[in-house]
């Protein structure tokens, strides 16, 4: 399937039970993923499929525990799958946020586009990003806008706790990685490292399980 393809067939390739906005099935997203992982080869491949298999384990628990469809694990999936789309265009740091934002928006899917706008900033702020500002003025303006017009909800938490979880080699805890990211960078924000366990605390309640048990 050529980019060409999916892009000419977003409409009829929708999830069924998606709402106005378009939604990539999860072929599609894969295919995207593949498609941007040849453009840019990395481990941010692994880690993907690391966070969408995560995602889609936890909004089946919290579903079987609320009884009811709070979330759709395959959006869950797909969400996660396509995260760090923006990376296809090389090795970046918040630029990578910005592009893949602007790529699924173009695409017409909203929803994940969201996703990739709000998967680095779990406290709602471009003011603790941990890496290189690589964009350009105008579009970091534009950026910090878009993310303070932006509403959280479930998918969007999910997305940053397991960001900040699932490392490419296939290792998933939450004060590793981010100790290792510390390690790299030379700081890890108080607060958004406390976030982090907010949002563990969250999903460990909606699903009444331990985190690394669904995970």
């Amino acid at each position: 399937m050529s980019f060409e393809t999916i892009k000419n067939d977003v409409h009829e390739n929708c999830i069924p039970e998606a709402a106005s906005n378009s939604e990539p099935t999860r072929e599609i997203a894969k295919q995207l993923l593949e498609q941007g992982v040849a453009k840019n080869p990395g481990p941010w491949r692994e880690h993907s499929i690391a966070v969408a298999e995560a995602a889609e384990k936890i909004a089946l628990a919290v579903n079987e525990k609320q009884g009811e469809e709070r979330m759709n694990p395959d959006l869950a999936y797909i969400y996660g799958l396509l995260h760090d789309i923006g990376r296809q265009e090389g090795h970046t740091y918040i630029a990578h946020v910005y592009d893949g934002y602007h790529f699924l928006s173009g695409l017409g899917y909203k929803n994940a586009a969201r996703i990739c706008l709000t998967h680095s900033f779990n406290l709602k702020t471009t003011d603790d990003y941990i890496g290189k500002i690589d964009i350009s003025d105008e579009k970091f303006v534009e950026l910090k806008s878009l993310l303070e017009a932006t509403e959280f909800d479930d998918y969007d938490r999910l997305i940053q706790l397991l960001d900040s979880t699932c490392a490419a080699d296939g290792t998933k805890n939450l004060e590793a990685r981010m100790g290792d990211v510390k390690a790299r960078y030379g700081y890890y924000p108080e607060a958004k490292w406390n976030k982090n366990f907010e949002l563990k605390e969250y999903f460990e309640k909606l699903a009444d399980r331990d985190f690394y048990d669904m995970i």
